[in-house]
């Protein structure tokens, strides 16, 4: 394949790769031009899975072989935006040093860079090629040709790097949205109630005295309730996790109340497993025993119901407490079951519900995030419905 048949490929076809319908029915490749597409596209891909995860020593020499069978050359080379070597795949290796300071004048003018060796047998040329992105250069692509480079070579290289930018950037998004992640299950993990805290070490306090028994029971609730509530590893987390959490709070809460709050659990065992935002459930059924049934003389039940909707599971807490006022929940930052119109900013009765959506929806989709039914003195109603897969989302 001619270097300029691969700029032709990777100029029109990889773009419009992205965004092709395969047919549902395999038909057999059959033209050179169908071949060479389907190979490119094919090691485009091969690339692509080490670069999502951005630049670095590992993901250049593994992506590497690939973008050198893309671009055609003798060989390639990676470098970092300081010029160092992350790289170097194919003949040629008496070059690699060369690269770094080509790469160098490459990521200062931001422009490609040619540094010609004129050697007994052959005249080789180093090509630069910075990996430009809005803030400047996150690297540096260089490739070895024998001899003039030909113009469809040249294309060839930019669109690789094109292509390699995009790949970097798509990493980029992923890592802040990461850090996004963790930044609200810190805010999440912020808005546990310190009134929840303080009246859980009460309760305990004053079982030490009258029965050392329970009391050791629910420091150990009260322990694996904050080891969890407080743990580094993943954002996500399973329903069934969830929900033994949950039961830590609520034996916490039950010892406070006594008789005054019950609970009602209805778990379909099928959608155990579904993966949902760690801390999803939490504030939900916090809200309902701190805000629904805690103001609410003789206090009231709790019912968490899990259930299998095809492919998805709907998760619902709800309490019979005092509910609240419908316009000042449209005020609020959850959808409104009444009008199901999107609106913006927490009350602050209701703290961590605007934090779950956001969550949701970020995850899943706007179809996805939280809903909520409730009226004064009818209790309230928060649902979330939450795919069973999704690609992507895992523990």
């Amino acid at each position: 394949m001619t270097a300029t048949a691969v700029a032709v490929i990777i100029a029109g076809a990889l773009i419009a790769g992205a965004v092709l319908a395969w047919p549902r029915t395999r038909r057999t490749v059959t033209t050179p031009a169908e071949r060479a597409v389907h190979t490119t596209l094919h090691t485009a891909s091969l690339a692509a899975i080490p670069l999502r995860g951005g630049l670095t020593e590992e993901s250049a020499e593994e992506a590497a072989p690939h973008l050198r069978i893309l671009t055609g050359a003798e060989a390639l080379g990676i470098t970092d935006p300081e010029g160092e070597l992350l790289a170097w795949d194919g003949a040629h290796g008496d070059l690699a040093d060369r690269l770094t300071a080509a790469a160098q004048r490459a990521v200062d003018g931001e422009r490609r860079v040619l540094d010609t060796d004129t050697g007994a047998n052959s005249r080789r040329i180093l090509i630069a090629q910075p990996l430009l992105i809005d803030t400047g250069a996150v690297g540096v692509l260089g490739i070895v040709v024998i001899g003039q480079p030909e113009p469809g070579m040249l294309g060839a290289l930019a669109e690789v790097a094109r292509y390699v930018v995009g790949q970097l950037e798509l990493a980029e998004l992923d890592a802040s949205r990461a850090r996004l992640d963790r930044a609200e299950v810190r805010a999440l993990r912020a808005q546990i109630s310190p009134h929840f805290i303080y009246n859980a070490l009460n309760t305990i306090a004053s079982f030490v005295r009258t029965d050392p028994s329970r009391a050791r029971e629910l420091i150990l609730e009260f322990a694996d309730f904050t080891r969890y509530s407080f743990r580094t590893a993943g954002e996500f987390t399973v329903l069934a996790d969830e929900l033994t959490n949950i039961d830590r709070y609520l034996a916490l809460e039950r010892a406070r109340f006594g008789d005054a709050l019950q609970v009602r659990l209805q778990i379909a065992p099928e959608v155990l497993s579904v993966v949902l935002p760690f801390l999803a459930l939490q504030p939900l059924v916090e809200n309902a025993v701190r805000h629904g049934l805690a103001p609410r003389p003789g206090g009231g039940t709790v019912s968490i119901i899990a259930i299998d909707e095809g492919t998805d599971c709907v998760i619902s807490v709800e309490d019979d407490g005092v509910g609240m006022d419908a316009e000042l929940l449209r005020s609020g930052a959850l959808d409104a079951v009444e009008t199901g119109r999107r609106t913006t900013g927490p009350e602050s009765a209701h703290v961590g519900l605007a934090n779950v959506d956001d969550r949701l929806r970020a995850a899943f989709g706007n179809d996805y995030g939280l809903v909520v039914e409730t009226a004064r003195g009818a209790g309230t109603k928060v649902s979330m419905r939450v795919p069973k897969f999704r690609a992507g989302i895992q523990v």
